[in-house]
């Protein structure tokens, strides 16, 4: 699991197939210990269905900001997971 959370810590997106081959594991254990470190509080997934609170319309543009967020959005993009620091 410390190379799992090496590789969510240096801040490159990747989905579960690509974190399989570079822990030369399965997709099912990549996602095994993803539920694990999430559960336990190491790691939470991202919500990337609105621009949220680092919105530069303040969060008014209803989940569709042109202004910061991808021209496709991010419909595509699938699950993130963001490692939770120790001052959370």
């Amino acid at each position: 699991m410390k190379e799992l959370m090496d590789l969510l810590r240096d801040g490159h997106a990747r989905t579960e197939k690509l974190l399989a081959i570079e822990l030369h594991t399965s997709v099912e254990d990549v996602r095994r210990q993803i539920e694990y470190l999430e559960h336990i509080g190491m790691i939470r997934r991202v919500d990337l269905s609105s621009c949220g609170d680092g919105c530069s319309d303040n969060g008014k543009c209803g989940s569709n900001c042109t202004k910061c967020a991808p021209k496709e959005g991010f419909q595509n993009m699938g699950i993130m997971y963001e490692v939770v620091s120790a001052s959370n």
